[in-house]
């Protein structure tokens, strides 16, 4: 069984310690490849040879870097159904939605952080006739870069793409649930000649190679992805180190539909901005508040097309929604629905385990689950269950949907269905999110800043917002 390798100094190197992590397929509920079980011994490594290539890094011309990005991009493109594949049965999601959105991504954040990097500009002001100011920006020095599991490759190029583009050499740790398509991107950095050093790959758990990461004080930057917990236990060791922080954490995002809304194409939407990679998107439309004139109808033809939805082998060209990441996080959704039924909710579909027959028989497969009845309170609303798994409520006036969808701790994004003009940007002001897509769902410009407000994040990441986060400005005035 394949042993995944650590990426460091330019080199797959086992672990220090010798020892390993299951690495399951959650679609057959066993155990495919190993992780390595890193420490701090191998932060330590990595680091050490970040830093020693840091300079050679940062001042090497930028065409020449853009070059070297960009040649890993191609090398992407080439590997687009390996590497595809790889995180289908890493990851539990259907492999045509690797194909169609999670590679293709990857190959896209190279390519535009690769491009961006040769048309950053820098700030001047001319103080009348006395002097001028500009500002600088230079790389920081080591960054360390902490990806999820939801969507491996994606979030994981999302991260180190802008670090490499400025001109900083990353200690990166994929998540050990999904380290499969991190390692293969490990092997296409050697073979598109990427200098030793530049970019390493720590595998291993949060709680110990993340950490060590995170505590290193060498590596004076970091951009983390996960969990709101795990952001706040960052976020208390960084404090006191004085480190850049960005903070890309958890979502329980409102889907707002007003009566006067293009109705087919808000339920069509709805339908994958719910169930898309079995829920396991940060961005997923998990409360759907429907104005109370359309609301019977909503409902009733949202939960028929959910029932329609095929939950199978990720393998196969009808399935539409996978296994979730693992046995532990199938358990915590299952518990979230029994919880929703404690509180009142009633379950209109779904709401437990599939059998998918044949191999992925041992797989950890939920139906879509649809439920109504429940207070805007409760915490089946206010908690993030990310998985396949949403509630219904009705509203009457816009004031109190907006209350609705403001009540919890989290602020990551938000959707507006509606055909007045006013009232979306009425609504879109008023909503407590970082994104908000009106009409639309996860249509992104990577020019844009991304990122949540309250409990969902810290910091920018995405377009210039990314560039400059992993850059330290510095004024200069000249006196004329």
């Amino acid at each position: 069984m394949q042993k995944i390798k650590n990426y460091i100094n330019g080199e797959l190197i086992a672990p220090a310690s010798g020892e390993y992590l299951d690495n399951y397929n959650p679609a057959e509920g066993k155990v495919y490849s190993y992780t390595p079980d890193s420490n701090e011994e191998d932060v330590k490594a990595a680091v050490g040879s970040a830093r020693s290539v840091f300079q050679e890094w940062s001042t090497m011309p930028v065409r020449q870097r853009a070059d070297l990005m960009l040649r890993i991009a191609d090398l992407i493109d080439r590997d687009h159904e390996k590497l595809a594949l790889a995180e289908s049965v890493d990851n539990g999601k259907p492999l045509k939605l690797a194909k169609r959105v999670d590679i293709p991504r990857a190959s896209a954040n190279m390519r535009f952080y690769a491009t961006g990097i040769l048309h950053f500009a820098s700030e001047s002001h001319q103080m009348d006739q006395e002097a001028i100011n500009y500002t600088l920006r230079k790389p920081i020095g080591v960054a360390g870069c902490i990806s999820p599991w939801n969507l491996p490759l994606y979030l994981f190029t999302w991260k180190i793409a802008p670090a490499l583009a400025a001109g900083n050499t990353v200690v990166a740790k994929p998540s050990e649930i999904t380290p499969m398509t991190a390692y293969l991107f490990s092997e296409l950095c050697i073979e598109a000649g990427l200098p030793a050093g530049v970019l390493n790959i720590v595998h291993g758990m949060g709680g110990k190679a993340g950490q060590a990461i995170v505590a290193h004080p060498d590596v004076p930057v970091i951009s983390f992805t996960g969990g709101t917990a795990t952001g706040r236990q960052i976020a208390l060791t960084t404090a006191p180190m004085f480190k850049k922080l960005s903070l890309e954490l958890g979502g329980k995002n409102p889907n707002i539909i007003f009566a006067d809304c293009d109705f087919e194409e808000a339920l069509h939407t709805s339908i994958h901005s719910s169930f898309a990679n079995q829920g396991e998107i940060c961005l997923c439309g998990s409360r759907i508040f429907v104005e109370e004139t359309i609301y019977d109808k909503f409902r009733d033809e949202f939960v028929n097309k959910v029932k329609n939805l095929t939950v199978g082998d990720p393998l196969e060209e009808g399935t539409k929604v996978g296994a979730v990441v693992s046995e532990a996080h199938r358990d915590k959704i299952l518990s979230y629905i029994q919880l929703a039924q404690e509180e009142g909710g009633q379950i209109l579909t779904g709401g437990a385990q599939v059998t998918v027959p044949g191999r992925c028989e041992q797989g950890h497969f939920i139906a879509p689950t649809v439920i109504e009845g429940l207070d805007a309170q409760c915490r089946t609303n206010q908690e993030e269950i990310f998985g396949p798994v949403v509630t219904l409520m009705p509203f009457r006036q816009e004031e109190e949907v907006i209350d609705y969808a403001n009540s919890t701790a989290y602020g990551l994004s938000a959707t507006i269905w509606t055909g007045n003009l006013k009232r979306a940007h009425r609504v879109a002001d008023q909503l407590k999110s970082g994104i908000i897509w009106v009409n639309c769902w996860l249509l992104r410009d990577l020019r844009t800043p991304f990122g949540g407000m309250k409990q969902s994040g810290l910091g920018r990441e995405g377009g210039w917002e990314a560039m400059r986060f992993f850059t330290e400005s510095k004024n200069v005035c000249i006196k004329m």
